[in-house]
């Protein structure tokens, strides 16, 4: 099902989101709590770091078997991700988010349904031919979001972007859709019957689960839009309310 995270603000060692704190991605990979899909999230991950964003690490061993990224590096911007691959989809560097292109990064925590069956063509016969050209792999998560930067090349908001590419796979599909999208200065998410919290003290973090146990952490309402620390439904949205 993928567990994913995003964060702004003052600078902070990349290990400390991803490894460190109590419940960091790692953690959240490995044991997750609220994750209805899987037991794990073995098949790879990544992070992205920096404005536009500006640097990238992917990898498709397990994340808590990883020792190539000590995660030193200090950033204001973050978006990571641990992967479990829906059926069918290989493990692959090439299938690990975040996915980049045009100073934006990228990751769903989720599945499109029926993507390897006819969906996914659909999904494809929508894209300008340049966009369907730069798609490297071969998941649902890098359809959806070219699908997004085709909405973003022709002068539409960001977070109306992440929200109609939503209600379009919706259409079809009855998976959970919690997109994530970043440009290193803003931060836009769904919460679509997986789970997502929301911490805004000390910067702006937003995660599949709390990191911590603190109590500054909310949950975000199932069918919901974040766009950094707003939140609003989405309407147009048939849930099946797949969040535990």
């Amino acid at each position: 099902m993928c567990r994913h995270l995003a964060y702004l603000g003052p600078p902070v060692a990349l290990r400390t989101l991803l490894f460190d704190a109590p419940h960091a991605l790692v953690s959240q990979a490995r044991t997750p709590r609220f994750q209805y899909a899987g037991p794990d999230n073995p098949d790879g991950w990544g992070v992205a770091w920096g404005a536009d964003p500006g640097q990238r690490y992917r990898s498709a061993e397990p994340m808590w078997d990883d020792t190539a990224f000590a995660g030193a590096e200090v950033a204001t911007s973050v978006l990571a991700a641990a992967r479990y691959a829906s059926p069918g989809s290989p493990r692959d560097v090439r299938n690990s988010a975040p996915f980049v292109a045009d100073g934006w990064a990228f990751s769903l925590n989720g599945f499109v349904s029926n993507f390897r069956q006819d969906l996914g063509d659909q999904l494809r016969s929508r894209l300008t031919a340049r966009r369907a050209r730069a798609i490297e792999g071969d998941t649902d998560s890098e359809v959806v979001f070219a699908l997004i930067l085709d909405q973003l090349d022709v002068g539409v908001a960001p977070g109306e972007a992440v929200a109609d590419v939503a209600r379009l796979v919706r259409l079809a599909s009855t998976g959970a859709l919690n997109l994530l999208l970043t440009d290193g200065h803003r931060i836009f998410a769904t919460a679509i019957d997986n789970s997502l919290y929301l911490r805004t003290d000390d910067g702006l973090l937003i995660a599949s689960e709390p990191l911590d146990d603190g109590g500054s952490w909310r949950e975000v309402d199932n069918g919901s839009l974040v766009e950094n620390d707003h939140v609003s439904p989405i309407g147009g949205l048939a849930l099946t309310g797949g969040t535990p």
